[in-house]
């Protein structure tokens, strides 16, 4: 029973990164387009730039896109 206790961490903790990499993918795709039309010349300025950019162009952005903001809390 312990030996299965201390293996259940090291079988979850795999899925919890896997899907959080695959929620942020899902992120990225969600908005790639729009970032290469209205941010691409601050594609090479950072994550936090290319936010900005997209918040400053959410009218703009597909509603794909501005789900995923809004489900990131931005």
């Amino acid at each position: 029973m312990t030996k299965l206790f201390l293996a259940i961490p090291l079988i979850v903790l795999p899925l919890i990164v896997m899907a959080s990499a695959a929620s942020a993918q899902q992120g990225h795709d969600a908005c790639a387009r729009d970032v290469s039309r209205f941010c691409r010349a601050q594609m090479q300025d950072g994550d936090q730039i290319v936010l900005a950019c997209l918040k400053t162009n959410r009218a703009k952005i597909s509603k794909a896109c501005q789900a995923m903001l809004a489900s990131h809390g931005q």
